[in-house]
Parts: structure tokens; sequence; C-alpha cells
């Protein structure tokens, strides 16, 4: 491409050229740098955030006016936490948690029978005083998938009415340990939890 006169083929063609070389370049310093030591720095983070410790509290789940008919349940949110509200047929209220072993569907669809509140869908039946499995997974789908599962019961909650709401006593600061291990653990097992690599 020598010439006398400038041509625009050859000015184009050393630009591209001049294009080519600067990208390799830019590459090879990008991935010559993903490799280079780097200093650690601390890092205040809610990913370092300590456990703190239990604090039980009373805390509305759900309006009077809300709950259910005797013989039956409904769902409700305390301190962040998914809670089963279950009227008995006399009458009485209990709050245990919302997940349904051993697939988590929602126990608050659930029917209350003899002082027991069965899973709508495997059939498991939990005491509604103690939480602990008076039958475990008796249906047809339920044998076939409790059968791989140990039984367990789900937590049980004081409760309380008070004025126009039903009260729970919960940790309120349970999902906020729940949620410090959860991602730490999501990052630890991409190896970035603390900043280094495995």
């Amino acid at each position: 491409c020598l010439r006398l006169r400038p041509n625009n083929s050859c000015s184009s063609h050393f630009i591209y050229n001049f294009k080519m070389k600067l990208a390799v370049i830019a590459t090879l310093a990008a991935g010559a740098s993903a490799f280079a030591p780097t200093a650690q720095v601390s890092r205040s983070t809610a990913l370092n955030a300590k456990k703190v410790g239990p604090k039980l509290q009373y805390v509305p789940c759900i309006s009077t006016d809300d709950l259910p008919a005797p013989g039956s349940a409904t769902s409700g949110v305390a301190g962040g936490l998914a809670i089963c509200i279950a009227v008995d047929e006399k009458g009485s209220v209990f709050a245990l948690g919302d997940k349904c072993p051993p697939v988590n569907q929602p126990l608050s669809f659930g029917k209350v029978v003899g002082g027991t509140i069965a899973d709508p869908v495997l059939g498991t039946q939990f005491d509604l005083k103690t939480g602990e499995v008076v039958s475990w997974c008796p249906s047809g789908l339920g044998k076939l998938i409790g059968g791989i599962f140990d039984p367990v019961g789900v937590p049980v909650y004081p409760v309380q009415a008070k004025g126009k709401s039903v009260n729970v006593q919960v940790d309120v600061n349970y999902k906020a340990n729940f949620e410090a291990d959860y991602w730490s653990g999501i990052l630890d097992a991409q190896g970035k939890s603390n900043g280094k690599y495995y």
C-alpha cells in the first residue's frame, strides 16, 4: 500500500489493522489482570453481619376479623415467618409454622379435626398443641413421597388476641439470622463469601 497519493483503501486498511491490534492488546491485558494478585480489602456489608440472639416478641399476624371458622385454618405472617392460624372445633386458636414437611406446601390449606391439622396434599396430621406428627403421609401419594423422608413436625407458637389483632410470639431476629446464613452460604458455595476463592 505504498503510493504517493493518499488512497481511501490504504487508510482504511491502516485503521482496520490498528483497531485489531488494539483489540488484541486490550484482551491480553484483561486476561492478565484476571490472574494478577489483589490486595484483600476488608468490607463491611450485610454479608458479613454477625448473628444476633433470639428476641421473642408478640407481633400481629392477622386481624381477628380474619379468623377462620372452627375446623379450618388461614395463613398470616408474623416477624417475617409464614404462620398457619388454625381454629379447632371448640373455637381454640393455634399458631403453627405454615410449611408442611416434606415438600413445604402450606399447612393453612389443611383441615382441622380432632386436635390435629392435616396436610392438604400428603395427608400428614400434626398435633395442634405440639406440632408433632400424629400420622405421617398416609395418602397414596404421601406413602410414595413420605417413605423417602423421616417424619418431621412443624413449629408451634404461643398465640393471643389483643384488640382487633391475633398476635403470635416469634423470634423477631429469626429472619435476619436466616438471611445472614443464606447469603453467606450461597456466596460461600461460589467461593466468594470472604473474598477468597478455593
